[in-house]
């Protein structure tokens, strides 16, 4: 079986649940095992260099958003007919997390969304998608957004 198992990285956009989609019609065709992953970033915590030191107040985690589409994903999944389906959500830095958790539970296929970053935004932020293109154990779908088609 070509897909026994696929896992999917969603962050509550577009292209995520274009991903997530994709994942469905892929397990239901392989009849795969579903991983929804999602990695609820750390709020940076900037300090002026030429001010005293005062410990900032630490920003609220935004793991219990994460967690949400997690469980909502997990469902939309279950209500599609595929099983099994398991639901993570991890913290942390979203390259890095998705490639660890991807080393620790060996996964046939990972689809993620593209956001369709410019050139300067892929500089300046970095691309998930690339980054786990690149060095992802696994091969690694990426979904576009469709064009949508011009009203007449």
């Amino acid at each position: 079986m070509p897909f026994a198992t696929i896992a999917v990285a969603i962050d509550g956009s577009d292209t995520a649940r274009a991903a997530l989609a994709e994942a469905i019609v892929i397990a239901r065709a392989f009849s795969s095992a579903v991983s929804v992953l999602a990695v609820a970033p750390f709020a940076p915590v900037y300090v002026a260099p030429n001010e005293p030191f005062v410990v900032p107040p630490i920003p609220e985690s935004p793991a219990p958003k994460y967690r949400e589409m997690v469980d909502a994903a997990v469902r939309e999944v279950q209500g599609a007919g595929v099983a099994p389906v398991t639901g993570t959500c991890l913290e942390g830095v979203v390259v890095d997390e998705l490639l660890a958790w991807l080393d620790a539970h060996p996964t046939d296929l990972l689809v993620v969304g593209s956001r369709g970053l410019s050139t300067a935004q892929r500089f300046l932020l970095g691309s998930v998608s690339t980054g786990l293109v690149t060095r992802a154990p696994c091969p690694v779908l990426v979904v576009r957004p469709r064009p949508t088609k011009p009203t007449a």
